[in-house]
């Protein structure tokens, strides 16, 4: 049997040596917690939780045509003269990042840049060894495939960025082939969702208009309010006891 006097293990902490516990703001312990696993994407007909790599279907028609490049006339200038400009100006606006100088830069060389040296390598073909004409023919049609797969793929986030279709091909056969034309094409689908989307965001709700009683109003009103307790009166003063 232990000893009634022996030392105690535990030691008694006087309120001035227990512990200070940190203040609690008021509501803190309510705060809402991220979960990660929650922020899923779910159909909106369904609510089935959809994958990351999902993407809607593209079922949009374009607004206007491959080759209504007339419908808007400043684009097709642009597009005629200085391509590089309106081809710059499409990538900044499909990627705000990038500013619309680089591409620019980057088209004037690869594509007007070819058709100069091609233009320069006909005219003197006669002064030109056959073979390295082949070569550099050769080497500029590769240069131009490469430059429709490049601006295709800025088509194809056009098209995923609007739900578009691949009209009338694919995007970068589209390039290849028309390459000027879809340049105008993607100005113009660009250009009309921009208008749509401020006509939406200008549209306004105006309040009701307020209605005011004139003074004659008030006084007809007036009138009927003072008079409604004496024509009650008097149809209470008009009824007959009736014995029974």
């Amino acid at each position: 049997m232990a000893d009634g006097n022996a030392a105690s293990r535990y030691v008694k902490l006087r309120k001035e040596q227990a512990p200070v516990e940190e203040d609690i703001t008021p509501g803190e312990l309510n705060q809402p917690i991220d979960v990660p696993q929650l922020n899923v994407r779910k159909c909106h007909e369904c609510m089935q939780v959809l994958p990351e790599t999902y993407e809607p279907p593209s079922d949009e028609n374009w607004t206007t045509g491959i080759f209504g490049c007339a419908e808007d006339p400043e684009s097709c200038r642009t597009g005629l003269f200085c391509p590089c400009v309106l081809f710059g100006r499409n990538i900044e606006a499909v990627r705000e990042e990038i500013p619309w100088t680089q591409p620019c830069v980057c088209h004037a060389i690869c594509v007007e840049g070819g058709m100069a040296l091609a233009a320069v390598t006909a005219l003197f073909s006669g002064y030109i060894d056959p073979q390295t004409t082949v070569v550099i023919c050769e080497g500029l049609f590769f240069a131009w495939w490469m430059c429709g797969i490049y601006s295709g793929l800025f088509r194809q986030e056009l098209q995923k960025k609007y739900h578009l279709k691949n009209a009338p091909c694919d995007h970068c056969m589209v390039h290849c082939c028309l390459h000027w034309c879809a340049m105008c094409q993607e100005h113009r689908e660009m250009k009309n969702h921009l208008s749509d989307t401020e006509a939406s965001s200008s549209t306004t709700m105006d309040p009701p208009p307020v209605q005011e009683m004139n003074t004659e109003e008030k006084r007809d009103a007036s009138s009927s309010s003072s008079s409604s307790p004496s024509s009650a009166k008097s149809q209470h003063n008009d009824l007959e006891m009736v014995p029974l």
